[in-house]
């Protein structure tokens, strides 16, 4: 990979393990400094400590508003970072019938509310630094499938790209760029030991091309979105499922 991000610093939320640690380690690759956000503080150190070149893991809540702040002044070189990779999710299975209020509440704090917070606090950093750096925002193809038993997660990560589309609308004039990345199912370790795992077999049926998508896959992608290479987009949600949903 080429080292298109030499100099970025970059903050990775969510990223102790799956697609967020391979988006971490991607961008590591190109160059970047990456802060590994997430509430497992320890597992986070952990994934910075696999990576290396300079990575680090911090403790935080990405639903709590102070935590994230103070996590991304933390983070900030000369008044701002240059990447926020919005990141952090839970991934429920669980029956409509079953779906109550505080569910649902928790779920679209974790999955959508956080994306507000963080990309509140890294835009207003930013402007103020005259900084024409750039968000991703990892939604969900499900918000296409309309996958089952995922009420609240279809509907926050539907929000995440609504949302997506609508930032980079308000903070395009000041150079900074807003995309998102919708995975398809993905065989990471969560996804592995929760009953998603059952699902392969069916999404491959659906999917253009045969396989078993991995976080590196995605990984790939999110390196180009923030790169310079993707300088000409913004407002827009790129799939990436082999194919299962045809835009």
């Amino acid at each position: 990979m080429s080292k298109n991000l030499e100099g970025r610093k970059a903050v990775v939320t969510g990223g102790a393990q799956g697609i967020g640690k391979a988006i971490a380690e991607a961008l590591a690759d190109a160059g970047a400094t990456v802060v590994i956000s997430d509430i497992n503080g320890e597992g986070a150190k952990a994934a910075a400590a696999d990576i290396g070149r300079g990575a680090t893991g911090v403790t935080c809540d990405s639903t709590d508003a102070a935590q994230v702040e103070a996590m991304l002044e933390a983070a900030a070189v000369d008044g701002a970072i240059d990447i926020l990779v919005n990141n952090a999710s839970i991934v429920p299975f669980i029956a409509w019938d079953d779906v109550d209020l505080a569910h649902w509440e928790k779920i679209i704090t974790t999955n959508l509310t956080s994306v507000f917070i963080a990309s509140r606090k890294a835009t207003d950093m930013m402007r103020a630094a005259d900084r024409k750096g750039t968000i991703l925002n990892i939604a969900s193809n499900s918000f296409y499938a309309g996958t089952p038993n995922m009420a609240a997660y279809v509907s926050a990560k539907g929000g995440v790209i609504g949302f997506t589309r609508a930032l980079a609308t308000e903070v395009g004039k000041y150079g900074i760029r807003v995309n998102a990345l919708t995975p398809g199912l993905t065989e990471s370790d969560g996804v592995k030991a929760s009953p998603h795992a059952e699902a392969f077999g069916f999404v491959e049926m659906l999917q253009a091309m045969p396989g078993k998508g991995q976080p590196e896959d995605i990984a790939k992608v999110a390196a180009f979105l923030v790169s310079d290479d993707a300088g000409w987009m913004t407002g827009q949600c790129v799939n990436v499922d082999a194919g299962m949903i045809r835009l």
